[in-house]
């Protein structure tokens, strides 16, 4: 493996996917594990495991931790950061005084930033103006990785160097890494999948049917298509690993917390109760709301977000939401809506 220069690494972020990928670096070049939580890090740090988030998953000896955020980046060549959306800029805003001014910034998360509707790069760029900044994205659920089971990610950055070395760091021989030059399609795709799984997950709490749910997966992938394209990204990353990839594994995955939420939701429990009690995030359910705005900006149709938000946020029943998809008026598959 080439660490392509990289001497140490800091990872923001001691969710269950920040620290699968913090434990991939770790045996390649020195890498330090952040987490808010001193607890998490105490426990990393002294060889106990991520037991709050990974609980019976050992972890390389190799890797670091800590929950001093300035000590983790302080002389990192490489940031990776796995905070959900909520904290994202916070965090970055509190490790900037202490990143130097070359230092590369890849994002984990998968959503968009309320209130602003920037994706995760943008706000890196906002915040470390100057850095190259990117995405490491895909159909990576944690726990499979952690495992050594075979799986396959991608890489988009500003700086084309800068994904050949996070391939070079990361590829092993369970895990192929791809590259991609479209930043923008590989974001979105990795924030608008969430809106999907969702929406799947409430087919399956509904009692749909093998066959709706995949009409409805194959319609979500289509309307993902259409706004992500209308946004700037590229049909075929929305086609590829970063966009139907990773559809695929949120959407069906009994580990995606997405389509967990959704099902949940579809079985009768209310939103606010369900998520009040997961200790990770759901992006899905912030994205619906931007995608929405985002997409009547471009004048995209998006029926199955209009649905996933009129659940979620405004208080409709699952099954009046499934009718009103069902009832919508049909038309020709490759170009309506």
């Amino acid at each position: 493996m080439s660490t392509g220069g990289v001497t140490r690494a800091a990872v923001l972020g001691a969710g269950s996917w920040g620290t699968t990928v913090a434990a991939l670096l770790a045996p390649v070049v020195p890498t330090v594990l952040w987490s808010r939580r001193p607890d998490v890090a105490a426990d990393v740090a002294a060889g106990r495991g991520n037991r709050r988030y990974l609980e019976g998953y050992s972890l390389p000896s190799l890797l670091d931790a800590t929950d001093d955020l300035a000590a983790a980046v302080d002389g990192a060549d490489l940031v990776v950061v796995g905070v959900p959306t909520e904290g994202f800029r916070w965090a970055l805003c509190q490790a900037a005084p202490h990143v130097g001014n070359e230092v590369p910034v890849v994002s984990l998360a998968k959503g968009f930033e309320q209130g602003t509707g920037l994706r995760m790069s943008e706000v890196a760029a906002e915040v470390l103006p100057g850095r190259p900044v990117g995405v490491l994205t895909g159909p990576n659920l944690a726990r499979e990785i952690l495992e050594g089971r075979s799986a396959a990610t991608v890489v988009a950055s500003t700086d084309p160097d800068t994904s050949i070395v996070l391939q070079g760091l990361l590829a092993t021989d369970r895990l192929r890494v791809y590259t991609n030059d479209d930043l923008v399609g590989c974001e979105l795709g990795g924030a608008l999948k969430n809106v999907i799984a969702l929406a799947a997950g409430l087919a399956e709490g509904l009692e749909t049917g093998d066959n709706a749910r995949a009409a409805l997966i194959t319609r979500g992938l289509a309307e993902m298509t259409r706004l992500g394209v209308a946004l700037g990204g590229d049909p075929m990353t929305l086609a590829g690993l970063a966009g139907l990839g990773d559809v695929l594994a949120t959407c069906v995955s009994a580990q995606s917390r997405n389509r967990w939420v959704g099902e949940q939701v579809g079985r009768g429990a209310a939103p606010e109760d369900v998520l009040m009690g997961m200790s990770q995030v759901a992006e899905g359910v912030g994205a619906t709301v931007v995608a929405c705005d985002l997409a009547a900006t471009a004048n995209v149709e998006v029926p199955v977000a209009e649905g996933v938000r009129s659940v979620f946020h405004e208080g409709r029943p699952p099954i009046e939401a499934w009718s009103m998809l069902m009832t919508r008026r049909a038309g020709p598959e490759v170009s309506g809506s």
